[in-house]
């Protein structure tokens, strides 16, 4: 009766993993009757902590919205498209997001372009980084309607406190006027402060020309360019050659 009512105290504090270990140690006891009241009290707090982190972690996750899962571990460094590990290495570091810096990753359509991003994400998120995903079509739709329906300024607000954004698939469709202000409303807000990411199949060189209005173009890629690592990725597509059937595989 005692036990029960400890670890439902715990459970009422929210202290699940220190309840789980508790609940160990009464089933197993003489797996632990050895162990000295202060290491028996450690694997308790050790527990919390682990149960914590995890708990962090896959709300981190469900929060980013990912694409698709994508880990650093399975890059692939064997397509010929001018990705070099070390420019993983780096970027793993997580010095860029501490910085606040950004990261431009260009290359033709099917190079891996969203699933580096989510990869990098995925990778922020287990170091405790909070990360948003947005396909910018999706992003610059749920803006619009957002104007709308009063919601405007709670999802700017979860944008910008994001400490790293991704907008995946930018381009090549001209920004509307209102676009173009979202965006320099966004990049104004995390300017020096989070860090962005965002892929395109257009070179930067291109993108003064796809947002449409010179003076809007300039504050908004001042912000965004200004202090990025750049990606260019290049070759054939990935999805073509992985995908690609034999002779024999073609129906018909």
């Amino acid at each position: 009766m005692l036990q029960q009512q400890s670890l439902t105290q715990l459970r009422t504090l929210k202290l699940i993993g220190m309840a789980e270990a508790l609940d160990l140690q009464w089933q197993k006891p003489q797996t632990y009757d050895e162990l000295s009241f202060d290491e028996r009290i450690g694997l308790m707090i050790s527990q919390e902590v682990t149960s914590r982190e995890n708990k962090r972690l896959q709300r981190l996750l469900k929060n980013a919205r990912f694409k698709m899962f994508a880990r650093m571990e399975d890059i692939d460094y064997t397509h010929p498209r001018g990705l070099l590990k070390s420019q993983v290495a780096t970027l793993q570091t997580g010095d860029w997001i501490t910085k606040h810096r950004n990261l431009i990753i260009t290359g033709p359509t099917g190079c891996g372009k969203t699933f580096l991003a989510c990869a990098i994400g995925h990778h922020a998120c287990h170091r405790g980084v909070s990360v948003r995903y947005f396909r910018a079509t999706r992003l610059f739709e749920m803006l619009t309607i957002s104007h709308g329906d009063g919601s405007y300024l709670k999802l700017i607000n979860q944008i910008s406190t994001a400490d790293v954004l991704i907008i995946d698939d930018w381009g090549p469709e001209q920004l509307t006027q209102s676009q173009r202000n979202d965006l320099l409303e966004i990049m104004d807000d995390r300017h020096g402060s989070k860090s962005t990411i965002v892929t395109s199949q257009l070179p930067t060189g291109k993108w003064h020309t796809a947002i449409g209005d010179a003076t809007l173009a300039d504050a908004i890629l001042d912000r965004l360019l200004h202090n990025a690592h750049r990606l260019k990725l290049k070759g054939e597509s990935m999805r073509k050659i992985k995908a690609g059937l034999t002779q024999d595989e073609h129906l018909g």
